[in-house]
């Protein structure tokens, strides 16, 4: 078994909300609070929210997590 992390960020946006529930669809699971943020660079907020997912299958670098 192997645990897969990501941590997803994105503006403060309708899409950011679609693409973590994209990834719970896919058998993510929430980890960790939410995170959000002043972008000083932008001027907006920024969310993150870390993900994790079991996999049977060996972890492979080239992969994009996001495949799995």
């Amino acid at each position: 078994m192997t645990r897969l992390y990501r941590f997803l960020t994105g503006p403060d946006t309708s899409e950011f909300c679609h693409a973590v529930t994209k990834a719970l669809s896919e058998g993510w699971q929430l980890y960790g609070d939410p995170q959000y943020a002043h972008d000083p660079m932008s001027g907006g907020m920024r969310c993150g929210q870390a993900i994790i997912k079991d996999v049977d299958v060996a972890y492979d670098p080239a992969r994009k997590l996001g495949e799995y």
